[in-house]
């Protein structure tokens, strides 16, 4: 109203006096189609690079996001506001811990008075089809990862709309374009170790987690070191595979406890592994601590309810959820923020499961 009344011959009203800095920006203030001409692209493939959308090669999609930075192409209006939701993808959600994680998350997302949408995983750890194409329609506040990976491509799309991206227990390293919240998980496979070492065992096996993740070979790392300060010798057949799953801890138990020397202790890298152990040393008649000592990993609900009590190394769930809830909110208020990994302290919880070696067979 204001600039038609100014430009209007036969209105009263002079036409303000243009500066210089109103005359360069008018200079330098660009369109969606002069963008889509210099770009050489139609103005349909600017506004999906504008709105995070797929079908736009990532060599056009740079070509594109130069061009509206360099011409200081404002990509949110002041009227536009993100939906009030954190988005978490959650591998194995099922689980106790993705439970007990989520259920946290939840508290502190409720507290700062927004919503949480939770999706699973697939089995490569990545989200399903579609579920980016659901974070932009929402405009999310940030996307927590949990225990799963985005793609690079996927990572450019919430880039493009200013979604920023939190891993909690990063499946591979922590990557160099996203924050990540861990657990000090050498320091809890030697605190571990070092807990049986000092009850008397020498015959120590570990069930391992997945390959290549990062907080399993971590915690391996942590065991091995605990052996070897002690002068205890590493052996092969001690060290068994598995997931973070009742099943793999009853097969590989199973597998360690029908060895001709079998250990007298095991650390399980998971409590879901320990309580498969508990059953892989009642199936053959052993008691527990009396003839195994086993120590789980994660110091849920679950190892408190195991007869007996479990033994675990305390993973401080409710910290990790506050602290990628922060990261999420500071990266929202300060867009140039560095990425940052931070590993919170793990501390062993004593209960009934470990106990000096009674009896060696």
């Amino acid at each position: 109203m204001t600039n038609e009344l100014a430009e209007d011959p036969t209105s009263a009203a002079p036409a303000p006096r243009a500066t210089r800095a109103t005359r360069a920006t008018r200079a330098t203030r660009a369109t969606l189609a002069d963008i889509a001409a210099l770009a050489s692209v139609s103005v349909a493939t600017v506004s999906k690079v504008l709105n995070g959308r797929d079908g736009v090669s990532d060599e056009t999609r740079d070509r594109i996001d130069a061009l509206l930075d360099a011409r200081g192409y404002s990509r949110r209006t002041t009227a536009h506001r993100p939906a009030p939701v954190i988005d978490v993808l959650c591998f194995d959600i099922a689980s106790p811990f993705s439970a007990a994680m989520t259920a946290a998350l939840e508290r502190v997302v409720r507290r700062a008075g927004r919503g949480l949408v939770i999706s699973g995983a697939e089995n490569d750890y990545g989200p399903p089809a579609g579920w980016v194409d659901g974070v932009l329609h929402r405009d999310s506040l940030g996307v927590i990862l949990l225990l799963s990976e985005l793609s690079p491509r996927i990572k450019t799309r919430l880039r493009s709309r200013d979604i920023p991206v939190v891993a909690i227990n990063p499946f591979g390293p922590p990557a160099a374009d996203a924050s990540s919240i861990g657990s000090a998980d050498w320091n809890g496979g030697f605190l571990a170790t070092r807990h049986l070492q000092e009850l008397g065992h020498t015959r120590i096996a570990i069930i391992k987690g997945p390959d290549g993740m990062q907080a399993a070979a971590a915690r391996l790392a942590g065991y091995r070191t605990a052996l070897e300060t002690a002068g205890i010798r590493v052996r092969p057949e001690w060290i068994k595979p598995g997931r973070f799953v009742h099943a793999d801890g009853y097969a590989q138990g199973r597998a360690l406890l029908e060895l001709e020397e079998r250990p007298t202790a095991v650390f399980a890298s998971s409590d879901l592994q320990a309580l498969g152990v508990y059953d892989a040393a009642r199936s053959l008649g052993l008691d527990i601590p009396g003839d195994l000592s086993v120590i789980g990993y994660g110091d849920l609900s679950v190892s408190q309810w195991a007869s007996p009590a479990m033994t675990s190394v305390h993973v401080p769930i409710a910290q990790m959820a506050e602290a990628a809830m922060t990261l999420v909110e500071r990266s929202r208020e300060q867009p140039g923020l560095s990425f940052r990994h931070v590993d919170l302290p793990t501390e062993l919880v004593v209960r009934a499961s470990t106990a000096p070696p009674r009896r060696a067979s």
